[in-house]
């Protein structure tokens, strides 16, 4: 059993050469974001975690963490879950299209693996209903022995966790049409229930038997009556709420953000788990002098002794998708790659967003050459591409997993090669070896004559002089990549919402010098600063 104070475990303090201070601009993350919230028998809320391929169960009474089902194990991207009449856990794993069971020793078996979107699950009389988050997704009648599904309903649009009501009827959200559903369990036509709501992402029934629903759109938490489809609010919450499960009679709610918050009766809330960051993945210094953080489904801006604040977010007008590397290009305009494999220009204060490029393999690190040319690090492909006045080439090729890139002074561009363990620089020829001998470089930013080189494959930050090529290590144990001795499985992705996923831990530079680190493995941000101890 492994009780959480932070979702990185085994880790010692970072050690820093001599004239370098570290500070820790938020806190560490207890969880990968959440999303699926389902009560066990012994009281617990057990809480799926897509991003960070775990699961937790959360003890109200002690607010102690554990980890049922670690980044790792053979659990791969949780999205629901659901408990038999023996106690076994039922796993929607979204991205590969799977449900898995895992006994209460800790064996896990896969039921099915053909099921894409896999998301909603729910037992009703001992019978088990999943649904999958995809447009023409299915809703299913599952087997207990794994055998061919019952298809209960086709063509839907992002059918979302479901539920059995007091009826015995299945009610679905769908996300595509912001309406919920009911339908027999033993087929038939479904019904509509209710409409006109603000994307709702999951349904469960209170004690009463009303329907309660997370509105991921609008932030609600809505109260509807089965019978009618009238509705109340019964508490909002910032945008990015995914799903609920009751405690008795208490009501909790989920956020991208890893927020767990109780819905108190009077429509007050109370905080039973922070927000984190799910990375953070990279950062920025904007034109404002303000640091901005690259998040997957939320864009934040980070000021001095304050908590994150939401700039974007995946369902705010506008957002460009799941934003994986960025850097600043003008007042309030940023360049960034998303996981669907495009490079867009995004005004979060405009709610605006141009793509520049698209249909790309794997897209990490972007950054703005001296001459306005925007390159991006191209991982599944192994090349670095550039948009130069609107069109597209392939900058260098045949490289090792690139994911950061970088300018130096004289308008060089280079990248960190993390299946290599080296830093090239693109020549009129190929690439040169900058430095080599890392083990899993990723951030990378240029000061001056000086590159700092972000290893989380080490979990150092090191500092090359450009001209000598002489390495200092500036900091050691760094919380960042995965814990020691776990290797994360890949997330495949889902067309068309999102492509593969994988960490990228970034680094940026402020103007009076300042390091920012995205320590993505305990979810973060650091600052390091030369000059003070």
């Amino acid at each position: 059993m492994v009780l959480q104070r932070s979702r990185f475990t085994g880790a010692t303090p970072a050690g820093l050469a001599d004239g370098w201070s570290l500070e820790r601009l938020t806190p560490p993350s207890r969880l990968f974001g959440a999303n699926g919230l389902r009560t066990g028998v012994d009281g617990r809320i057990y809480i799926a975690q897509v991003s960070g391929s775990s699961i937790s169960a959360l003890d109200l009474e002690t607010g102690q963490l554990e980890t049922i089902s670690a980044k790792g194990s053979e659990i791969v991207a949780p999205d629901d879950l659901a408990f038999d009449a023996n106690g076994d856990l039922y796993i929607t794993e979204y991205y590969d299209g799977r449900v898995s069971v895992r006994s209460d020793d800790g064996r896990t078996r896969v039921l099915r693996d053909d099921l894409p979107g896999a998301n909603g699950i729910t037992f009703h009389q001992g019978r088990l209903f999943v649904d999958e988050c995809r447009i023409g997704g299915r809703l299913l009648e599952l087997p207990l022995d794994g055998g061919t599904p019952r298809v209960l309903l086709e063509g839907l649009m992002m059918p979302n966790a479901l539920e059995a009501g007091p009826d015995g009827k299945l009610y679905y959200p769908l996300l595509g049409t912001n309406e919920i559903w009911k339908v027999d369990p033993e087929g038939g036509e479904p019904e509509r229930v209710a409409g006109d709501l603000g994307g709702p992402s999951a349904v469960k029934f209170d004690p009463a038997g009303y329907i309660v629903s997370t509105q991921c759109g609008s932030g609600q938490v809505l109260r509807i009556d089965p019978r009618s489809g009238e509705s109340t609010v019964l508490a909002t919450l910032a945008p990015g709420i995914d799903n609920l499960t009751f405690v008795g009679d208490r009501l909790f709610v989920s956020s991208f953000s890893g927020a767990i918050t109780e819905i108190l009766g009077d429509g007050t809330t109370r905080p039973t788990l922070p927000a984190g960051l799910n990375g953070p993945l990279d950062l920025t210094v904007g034109a404002d002098g303000r640091l901005y953080v690259a998040d997957g489904a939320n864009f934040y801006e980070l000021r001095a002794g304050a908590a994150p604040e939401t700039v974007g977010m995946l369902f705010s007008p506008g957002y460009p998708g799941y934003v994986r590397g960025v850097t600043a290009s003008g007042d309030g305009e940023f360049l960034v790659t998303t996981s669907l494999g495009q490079i867009t220009r995004y005004r979060p204060a405009s709610s605006e967003s141009d793509v520049l490029a698209e249909g790309l393999d794997q897209l990490y690190g972007v950054a703005v050459g001296p001459g306005g040319d925007v390159v991006a690090a191209e991982f599944g492909a192994g090349r670095v591409v550039a948009v130069r006045s609107g069109n597209f080439e392939e900058l260098a090729a045949g490289l090792d997993q690139p994911v950061g890139v970088a300018f130096a002074e004289d308008g060089t561009c280079l990248i960190a090669e993390s299946g290599a363990g080296r830093i090239v620089a693109v020549t009129a020829s190929g690439v040169d070896t900058v430095v080599d001998g890392l083990e899993r470089p990723q951030g990378i930013v240029v000061q001056g004559s000086r590159l700092f080189v972000l290893d989380v494959g080490a979990k150092t930050l090191i500092s090359v002089d450009l001209g000598s090529k002489a390495q200092q290590t500036i900091a050691r144990d760094l919380p960042v990549g995965a814990p020691p001795g776990v290797t994360p499985k890949p997330l495949l992705g889902l067309q068309p919402f999102s492509g593969p996923e994988g960490p990228f831990a970034g680094i940026a530079a402020g103007p009076d010098g300042t390091l920012y680190v995205s320590a993505d493995g305990d979810g973060s941000v650091l600052a390091l600063k030369e000059g003070t101890r």
